[in-house]
């Protein structure tokens, strides 16, 4: 009769709030939002490295990896959220929750090393100019993209390895808005000590490291560039790195807030508002910062738009007069 119990759970239910209907009104209608904004402007980033001749750096190369990371991401999770959200709890079945958890882990590993990435190429253009474009060649470049989504995946496959093995026997209720690899293992009724240590072992190489690289990477072009004298030529270097820089800061800070920080120190209904936050509202801060920060990436966009417009007109024009 325990071997039938513990294979009865065949699906969690999501909680997100109970009985708040107007948070759950207000978080569905400013994640839907999010959505759509997210999706529309990581696409455009895309769309413009792809088109524009004055992206073709290795910066923006760089950069659409990680807006096709952000979209990626996005879709993982978010419709998921908004389903919680509009229905104030909704049921996932174990398979697509274990799923989730694939392409969330594997997604979150990736951006993590191609922010890494990123960082490694501003510190070459800032701090060794005259050999960048020599350094930073194709060959490179791609290694440098390959790299991050074979081992963000591979992290993704062991962790989905291990759950797939797991039994559980309830309860099936899952407190949060998504499939994480926390709350999936506190309804696991199998030992899974192991996946924890794991857990623990992979942050430090594929997180951990990078964001204390990211940190020195910083440090290195900072001291660059008050070396130059002119005040022009500061401000120039620094605003090759800044929007990167806003992004790093804004993507580690969500991160350590919600995984990193003990529980202990604020409620967790503030941790079920943060981690929202960070799975749906940081891809947001790509095609934002960038675009509002970034004058090439502005005058790409309005150059597109603009041809794009009077390719339209021509065309409308062609069919009236036909």
């Amino acid at each position: 009769m325990g071997n039938i119990n513990e294979t009865v759970v065949s699906q969690f239910l999501l909680l997100g709030f109970q009985n708040h209907w107007f948070l759950n009104y207000f978080l569905f209608i400013t994640f839907l939002l999010i959505l759509i904004l997210t999706l529309l402007g990581n696409w455009i980033i895309i769309v413009l490295v792809a088109r524009s001749q004055s992206l073709m750096s290795p910066m923006y190369f760089f950069l659409s990896h990680l807006s096709f990371s952000d979209i990626l991401l996005t879709l993982t999770v978010t419709p998921q959220m908004l389903q919680v959200m509009k229905d104030q709890g909704s049921f996932i079945h174990v398979t697509n929750c274990i799923i989730q958890l694939f392409f969330y882990s594997g997604t979150t590993t990736t951006e993590c090393l191609l922010l890494t990435v990123m960082s490694y190429d501003r510190y070459l253009a800032i701090c060794k100019p005259l050999h960048y474009n020599s350094i930073m060649d194709m060959k490179l470049r791609s290694y440098l993209t390959i790299w991050p989504w074979l081992i963000g995946f591979v992290v993704g496959s062991v962790l989905l390895t291990f759950v797939c093995n797991f039994e559980f026997c309830g309860p099936y209720i899952m407190d949060h808005y998504l499939c994480d690899l926390a709350p999936l293992l506190q309804l696991t009724c199998s030992d899974h000590s192991t996946l924890d240590i794991l857990d623990f072992i992979l942050t430090i190489p594929f997180i951990v490291f990078p964001f204390f690289f990211i940190v020195l990477t910083y440090i290195s072009i900072v001291l660059n560039i008050l070396k130059i004298f002119s005040t022009g030529g500061r401000r120039k270097a620094f605003s090759t790195c800044s929007s990167h820089l806003i992004v790093v800061s804004a993507y580690y800070g969500t991160l350590m807030n919600v995984y990193m920080i003990p529980s202990n120190l604020y409620s967790y209904n503030v941790k079920k508002i943060v981690s929202p936050l960070y799975t749906a509202g940081t891809p947001l801060l790509n095609p934002i910062i960038y675009s509002l920060r970034n004058h090439e990436i502005k005058a790409a966009f309005w150059k597109f738009l603009s041809t794009f417009l009077t390719i339209r007109t021509f065309g409308h024009i062609q069919k009236t007069r036909h």
